[in-house]
């Protein structure tokens, strides 16, 4: 078997996190990095280091997904989308796909829930061992 990935066009991947730092009561364009001069030590949440990410390199250590994992499952239960709200149905999907990445990778005790570019600009988290 396979392990489970996540994966997102490097757009798609922008509109996940912009959706994200907006659940956690911020605006992403407004950091530094993306546009902003906000300091990401302005802002209080577990899931800066998924936030404060380059796109294209490195990888999310394992501490970072513990850590990141009960906040990201807060959201996912937090929102019911209704019928009809595609883009909110696909953002909490997303999340869930990643917190199965993530649970596998701790799982599997993998020292970090890498990011890669395999082809193209497909960012995908994947356990790499």
């Amino acid at each position: 078997m396979t392990s489970p990935d996540v994966s997102w066009s490097y757009t798609g991947f922008h509109m996940f996190r912009q959706w994200l730092a907006d659940t956690e009561g911020f605006t992403l364009a407004e950091m530094r990095g993306f546009g902003g001069e906000r300091e990401w030590s302005s802002v209080s949440t577990t899931l800066t280091p998924l936030l404060d990410h380059p796109d294209d390199d490195g990888s999310l250590t394992a501490a970072q997904c513990a850590a990141m994992l009960p906040r990201l499952e807060a959201i996912i239960d937090q929102l019911r989308p209704e019928d009809g709200d595609l883009v909110l149905q696909r953002r909490v999907d997303d999340a869930r796909q990643l917190v199965t990445v993530m649970k596998y990778c701790l799982g599997k005790s993998v020292a970090d829930c890498r990011k890669r570019f395999p082809v193209g600009d497909n960012l995908q988290l994947r356990d790499i061992s």
